[in-house]
């Protein structure tokens, strides 16, 4: 035969748990956003991003030896003058490179002054991002040719681009050889954070240099429900240890 336990001074038991119900519900909701941020987050990351490390200095300062970068998976129609991409070509041996987009099919690039200024369809650009100005070497000329791209590294004075292959189609790659865009650096931590977006070609016709993706966003987000787990629970540890301190003593 079952017993009733009855609420009174002698079994406090139900009272109390009926108390800490919403507490607990509480502290279930936020853990599950937590879980879905961080998740969602990382998992967005995963998706769209692959990591590249940098085996030169041709992209210094920007990028330098040993930095990890990520960058999101684009196809080459997504691409824009300023953008940093990872791309294979087998003209220029095949190995994975990462440079800068100074001109798409259509473009004239050329450098012109003692300066040897770069130029887009004879319109001088300012290129704040280089590791020394005036560096570009030899004197050249090309018409890019559609659906391709000319690419040069941030250090000219120490990068194989364009200007070392304009034998082949004048230096120009295939557009659909791009891998990826390059937005941040991950490592060291030192350096870590996003690629600022370059305005410098801005005043050209489409396409300009892309935005950014959702990598930061992301990032918050996945940072954010780490977080928002990591309080909750420390949270309801205080809480349940209290409980039991207050049940010893009474």
């Amino acid at each position: 035969m079952s017993s009733v336990v009855e609420q009174t001074a002698d079994h406090p038991t139900a009272p109390a748990r009926a108390g800490r119900r919403p507490a607990a519900v509480l502290q279930g909701v936020a853990l599950a956003l937590g879980l879905v941020l961080m998740v969602g987050g990382f998992a967005l990351i995963a998706i769209d991003y692959r990591p590249y490390k940098i085996p030169t200095a041709s992209m210094h300062p920007t990028l330098r030896v040993g930095d990890t970068v990520l960058a999101r998976k684009v196809g080459g129609g997504d691409i824009g003058r300023g953008d940093v991409v990872v791309f294979r070509d087998q003209a220029w041996g095949g190995e994975l490179m990462v440079k800068r987009v100074v001109a798409v099919g259509g473009d004239t690039v050329a450098t012109s002054g003692a300066d040897h200024r770069l130029t887009v369809d004879g319109q001088p650009v300012d290129e704040p991002y280089l590791a020394t100005q005036g560096g570009q070497g030899q004197p050249f000329s090309v018409t890019v040719p559609q659906g391709r791209l000319f690419l040069l590294g941030d250090n000219r004075v120490g990068s194989l681009d364009s200007r070392t292959h304009l034998e082949v189609d004048g230096g120009t790659v295939p557009a659909e050889a791009v891998e990826a865009r390059v937005e941040a650096t991950v490592l060291p931590f030192g350096r870590t954070g996003l690629l600022d977006r370059v305005t410098d070609f801005d005043g050209f016709a489409s396409p300009k240099a892309s935005q950014p993706g959702p990598l930061e966003p992301s990032a918050y987000a996945a940072v954010a429900g780490a977080a928002l787990i990591l309080v909750t629970s420390a949270v309801g540890g205080v809480a349940g240890l209290a409980r039991r301190l207050r049940g010893r003593s009474s």
